[in-house]
């Protein structure tokens, strides 16, 4: 299925690595333009090189650091000055894997939460903000969030499950606020993922647990009803559809991609 991205024009939060950088290729060999953004200069401008290699589309790399409005709002203006002057798609993908809050109660640090909320809740709201008035006069626009499902589990991480839980809400806010000028918003909450980081990390659990890689992943895989690791790629495909023309139908939704994770019913 063609899904009419050709000679659109994106920006990726988080693109250096992992889930965002593959959001990115997915979105770039479809025929995007691509903006990424991430803190590191190096580490940025690498993957955007790969990316443009292995596409052989435009690709654009621009340091930003969510937490920072001044910095957000300068990046929206030089990726659009960069895409010709429309922002047709913007991934809001920008966070610490995982979260910072971890442990018990007495444990977490009141300011790991409010870097985690400051990061991914406010920093998408910032872009959200600042691609708005873009797409609104283009009238037309795609904003895909990306969660996670630790927002459906109270258990484990603190922070990570708080601030995905958050994104439920602002994504319909601003499906509500946007969808009269063609812009559609969605949330996607991807389960475990595979990734660049996944190899050394099930290496690094199958040392500790004095087992196989594969008994790792394989313990890992049974939590889906797939019974099976769902790879960076196979969800890239589901933001891609979400920030394409043919997904005009769904907007202000939150949709779980993790392979069948969990036995809860949502309705």
């Amino acid at each position: 299925m063609d899904l009419e991205l050709n000679g659109r024009s994106a920006i990726v939060t988080g693109g250096s690595r992992g889930i965002g950088k593959t959001v990115a290729r997915v979105l770039a060999g479809d025929g995007c333009n691509v903006v990424i953004t991430g803190r590191y200069a190096d580490t940025l401008s690498t993957s955007a090189e790969e990316i443009a290699t292995a596409t052989g589309g435009r690709v654009t790399p621009i340091v930003a650091d969510m937490t920072s409005t001044e910095q957000v709002n300068a990046m929206v203006a030089t990726a659009a000055d960069a895409l010709g002057g429309r922002v047709d798609i913007l991934v809001n993908n920008a966070a610490a894997p995982g979260g910072l809050a971890r442990g018990s109660l007495a444990e977490i640090r009141d300011e790991d939460v409010m870097l985690d909320l400051d990061t991914k809740v406010m920093g998408y709201l910032r872009c959200a903000r600042a691609v708005a008035p873009y797409m609104e006069q283009q009238g037309w626009g795609r904003i895909v969030n990306i969660g996670g499902l630790s927002a459906r589990q109270a258990a484990g991480n603190l922070s990570a499950g708080v601030r995905n839980s958050g994104l439920s809400n602002l994504t319909k806010f601003l499906a509500e606020e946007l969808g009269e000028h063609g812009v559609c918003v969605n949330l996607v909450h991807p389960g475990t993922t595979r990734t660049e980081r996944s190899g050394p990390m099930y290496a690094e659990q199958a040392a500790q647990q004095g087992t196989s890689v594969d008994e790792v992943e394989r313990r890992v895989a049974s939590r889906n009803s797939t019974r099976r690791i769902v790879d960076a790629e196979e969800l890239a495909w589901v933001v891609a559809f979400l920030a394409s023309p043919r997904s005009i139908a769904i907007s202000g939704e939150t949709i779980a991609a993790g392979g069948g994770a969990g036995i809860n019913v949502y309705h």
